[in-house]
């Protein structure tokens, strides 16, 4: 990510917030779908959003495991 080393338990610690974003996100496009919302330019965002997170998480678990 920027070239910096975190110890374990800050990367647990931060893959666990990165968690519970992605999870939140996952939610809220559920919710959007179900109530058939017609803003698709709101839906990519948070896709988008979710992707991005999906990527750092990825990261962060490559960090932690050597």
């Amino acid at each position: 990510m920027d070239g910096q080393s975190f110890d374990p338990q800050e990367l647990r610690s931060r893959i666990s917030s990165m968690r519970e974003q992605h999870e939140a996100l996952n939610h809220e496009v559920d919710a959007l779908a179900v109530n058939g919302v017609t803003d698709q330019l709101k839906l990519a965002r948070l896709k988008k959003e979710k992707l991005r997170i999906k990527d750092q998480l990825a990261a962060l678990n490559d960090q932690l495991t050597p």
